[in-house]
This record gives C-alpha cells, sequence and structure tokens, in this order.
C-alpha cells in the first residue's frame, strides 16, 4: 500500500506539503491539493485516522443532533433531503457524519448532547429540527464547538435559513392572483418556522386587503396526515368555507386530500389545496400540489460547508445567517376562480 512519500515522490513535492494537503491546511493551494488527493487516490493511499487526528487535533467527525417530535426521524422527507447534502458535502471535505442520541450512558443517566459530542470527540456539530430552546441543546450551543443551525438563529452563531417570510408571501400573493379571498391556513404547531410563516401570511393577506377570519387559522402538528384531517373537517364545515386552504407541509396533503374526498369534494373544482416543502411525493400525487419548494440542496450545502470553515479557519470565519431561497411550483392543486 502506498504511503505519503510515495505520493510525495509522484507530485514532485516535499513529504509535508503532502501530509497538509491530505490534512486540508489551508497554506496549501487548491490545484496543489487537488493534485495530491487525485494522486493519492490512484496509489491507494488511506489515510490512518488515528494518527491524522493526532497530528491535526481533528477527527474529520461532523455530529448532528436531529429529534423531530413525530418521531419520524430519516423518513421526513424534508429534513432527510437535507441532512443528505449535508453528508454530501461533508464527504466531499473528507468529513464523516455521526448521530447524536441518548443511548449512551454514564452510570444510570444518558449522556448530555454535549458530553456525547465530547465523547465521540466531534469537530463541530450541526443542530436541526429540534426543540431548540431546550436547556442541553442551548448548552451544547453555548459550547466551544463549533455549531451550526437549521432553520433557527442563535446569536452568534451561523444558522442556515429557509426564505420562510419570502416563500409564504409568494405562494399567498399566488392564491390572490388566482382569485381567491377566502383563504385558510393550517399551520404547524409553535416554533421560529410557523412564527415566520404565520406572520408573513396574515400580513401578505393584509396588505391585499383581504381578512382572515380567526377560524380560517387552525393548529396542527407538521408530518403528520390524520392530526390534519379533522382541522380541514371542521374548516369545511364552517357556513363560509375557505375556498383554498393552506396546509404546514407537503405530507400532510395526503391526509388532507382524502379528507376532503371523503367529504365530498373535489380538489380544485369545490376547493383548492397548497402545501409547502416541494418534496417529490407532493408532485407525484394527482392532483399535482401547489407548493412552495424549498431548496434542500443548497441548505444542506451551506450549513457542511459553513461547520467546516468553522473548524478550519477559526479566525478568518464571520459568523452569519444564511437566507436560502425557495422557488413557487404551480401545481393543479389550486383552480383559478372569478372575483
Amino acid at each position: 500500500m502506498a504511503n505519503i512519500r510515495d505520493i510525495a515522490e509522484r507530485c514532485g513535492l516535499s513529504v509535508s506539503t503532502v501530509s497538509k494537503a491530505l490534512n486540508s491546511y489551508s497554506d496549501v493551494s487548491g490545484e496543489t491539493r487537488r493534485r495530491v488527493l487525485k494522486t493519492a487516490e490512484e496509489c491507494g493511499y488511506f489515510p490512518n485516522s488515528i494518527a491524522r487526528a493526532l497530528k491535526t487535533n481533528r477527527t474529520h467527525n461532523l455530529g448532528v443532533l436531529f429529534v423531530d417530535e413525530a418521531q419520524s426521524g430519516l423518513k421526513h422527507d424534508y429534513f432527510a433531503a437535507v441532512l443528505d447534502s449535508f453528508k454530501v458535502a461533508a464527504e466531499r471535505h473528507f468529513y464523516d457524519i455521526t448521530f447524536i442520541n441518548h443511548t449512551i450512558k454514564i452510570g444510570n443517566r444518558p449522556m448530555t448532547y454535549l458530553e456525547h459530542c465530547r465523547y465521540r470527540n466531534f469537530d463541530g456539530v450541526c443542530i436541526a429540527c429540534i426543540d431548540f430552546q431546550k436547556p442541553e441543546v442551548i448548552e451544547l450551543v453555548n459550547s466551544d464547538l463549533p455549531v451550526v443551525t437549521i432553520d433557527h438563529v442563535f446569536n452568534n452563531h451561523t444558522s442556515i435559513n429557509s426564505a420562510n417570510v419570502q416563500g409564504m408571501r409568494e405562494l399567498v400573493t399566488y392564491l390572490y392572483k388566482m382569485g381567491h379571498r377566502k383563504i385558510a391556513y393550517i399551520h404547524g404547531e409553535k416554533s421560529a418556522v410557523t412564527e415566520q410563516r404565520l406572520t408573513s401570511f396574515c400580513k401578505t393577506l393584509t396588505n391585499l386587503g383581504v381578512a382572515t377570519p380567526p377560524q380560517y387559522l387552525a393548529v396542527s402538528p407538521y408530518h403528520d396526515p390524520e392530526a390534519v384531517r379533522s382541522r380541514v373537517r371542521e374548516m369545511l364545515a364552517l357556513p363560509e368555507r375557505p375556498t383554498c386552504i393552506v396546509l404546514p407541509d407537503d405530507y400532510v396533503a395526503l391526509g388532507a386530500m382524502e379528507e376532503i374526498e371523503t367529504m365530498g369534494f373535489r380538489i380544485p373544482e369545490d376547493v383548492s389545496i397548497a402545501g409547502y416543502d416541494g418534496i417529490p411525493l407532493s408532485q407525484a400525487i394527482r392532483p399535482r400540489l401547489t407548493t412552495l419548494k424549498q431548496d434542500t440542496e443548497q441548505l444542506g450545502r451551506e450549513a457542511a460547508e459553513r461547520l467546516i470553515a468553522q473548524i478550519e479557519n477559526p479566525l478568518t470565519t464571520i459568523m452569519e445567517n444564511v437566507t436560502v431561497v425557495g422557488k413557487l411550483i404551480r401545481g393543479q392543486s389550486v383552480a383559478g376562480i372569478s372575483v
């Protein structure tokens, strides 16, 4: 098996330069690093992770904290896509990822999130889809570990955020242009994302001169088709029912569509619906769902690259709130109506 000296000879470089290139040191040019990595691959060189950790004081392992209330895990289409993009980007920089959990115990108690990170020697952590106000999450954020959050902002930390305010404004404006004035919103439970979308929904309608009756706003958990069915049933039983219902996410659209059809209504002829997320399933169902597609690829990629930048270049990396813009998908689930 090839070693660093073999690679150095083939590249015409010093052993120290090759070592720096393999370990992502910033004082090696991108061109030199690519040449070294290509040669290493051709030679079948695999670095010893323990030796590399001792030399660089980095394990090249990133922790991911991801716990959604519905316990859907990686079956959660939106976050699965974000984390897959995060994984791909991390691996491109030669980092592995490990999920943080409570399965390891100290005595009779589970490790805290921070203790698990110390135990695994993570170089940094990405936090997504969790109760960000939990004390042990705040403990982790306030530690000396580099941290990036997705869809939640902490002071003096980098966050990657979907443009929820802009996205909801674009979606509601489209519904208005299609002639709808009786627009209801079944929104998710309390979170930073929910508050942004709900505020944007109400503000956009107000700016368009459309009133939002209290009964047109209802709460249902994200990613729970069964729960949303009862909210849809209540909406359509109103004396003056909405002509269009915006749902908390695309996945629950399945439950909403079933309930609407069970009640004898047609989509979109009798009632229109719109989702949020733009998961592939939304375009496979019939009628195709009108929705706001979030850019999961960019969200995950930005999170990985910003986190790795903090790890490798801590003195030159600026903490930022990065906003990723989505795209409106005009499906078949919203009918045009005359005003």
